[in-house]
């Protein structure tokens, strides 16, 4: 009897023995609970001890972890209604912190917790802003701030949210029509604004041209009327000169001026007295018609 007594002995030793032993490799953290309360905390990989039936060894992945959330609607600080998709990245950092939190319902429990958190880190966030900054193609800010208020609140659950990202934000399709129409009538009207200020830019332009036109023909006039009046002062000298040297051929050459003057045209009349002193030398120039050389020479003489 001692022989099989020793046997069962040793088989249930050993069976203790390794019941007392647990295994902890890199990617794992584990708890030693004791009745539900903890006893150990493991971090690092290696072998671990544990009283047989009593304790109990409960392992949490330490590796980062992920979650997708469900599409969600927020509604941004304009009032147009989105659909949000995002994903979470997070770990466990204090494992009796997350055991206490989340009891024996493990990283399920934990999930749904999250996922609550970051809804709600979703909806504040994305509430204050007009969904153009949700739309637009750097979201990063945004982001960002989803993180650090999911963070702050998912770190009485014992984790870390390393990094939050929006994965899709539309519109829901029954507000796709509307919200383009909204979208249209406002670059209509920003291009009719354009328009508006282009339009009083150039009548700007138009207005100062046409004031620096005037400005410039009214030089030019005036400089025209200063040259013009220079010239007829300088011929009137001249005439009186030539007057004062010979009034006869003075009154000859004005005679002549206005002789053709007054016979450019082919219709030209001319009403006047028969003793005018214009036929004194119509008379005398033709004369010089019908005697070539007598009317020189009484030219010449005169």
């Amino acid at each position: 009897m001692r022989g099989p007594i020793a046997l069962a002995v040793l088989v249930i030793l050993v069976a203790l023995g390794l019941n007392s032993v647990f295994v902890v490799d890199e990617r794992e953290k584990a708890l030693v609970l004791r009745f539900g309360e903890v006893q150990q905390v493991k971090t690092e990989p290696g072998l671990g001890f544990k009283i047989p039936v009593v304790d109990t060894v409960v392992k949490y992945d330490d590796r980062i972890l992920s979650l997708t959330t469900q599409p969600l609607e927020v509604t941004p600080e304009d009032d147009r209604r989105l659909v949000v998709d995002a994903f979470a990245r997070w770990r466990i950092v204090d494992v009796v912190k997350f055991r206490e939190a989340v009891g024996a319902g493990g990283e399920q429990i934990a999930k749904n917790r999250i996922d609550g958190i970051l809804n709600n880190a979703i909806r504040e966030v994305l509430g204050s802003v007009p969904s153009t900054a949700v739309l637009s193609d750097d979201r990063t800010p945004l982001m960002n701030r989803i993180r650090d208020l999911a963070r702050r609140e998912a770190s009485s659950l014992g984790v870390d949210v390393i990094d939050v990202r929006l994965t899709r934000t539309d519109l829901p399709e029954q507000n796709l029509a509307a919200t383009y129409g909204r979208m249209r009538a406002e670059r209509e009207r920003e291009a009719a604004d354009e328009r508006a200020r282009g339009a009083e830019a150039a009548q700007r332009v138009r207005a100062t041209a046409d004031r620096t036109a005037v400005e410039v023909t009214s030089q030019a006039k005036k400089e025209a009327e200063i040259v013009r009046g220079e010239a007829d002062a300088q011929a009137n000298k001249i005439y009186a000169d030539a007057y004062g040297k010979d009034p006869e051929f003075f009154a000859f050459n004005r005679a002549l001026q206005f002789y053709a003057q007054s016979m450019k045209t082919q219709t030209s009349s001319l009403v006047t007295q028969p003793d005018s002193l214009y036929f004194d030398y119509e008379r005398f120039l033709r004369s010089i018609g019908e005697k070539p050389g007598a009317g020189v020479a009484n030219a010449a003489g005169q």
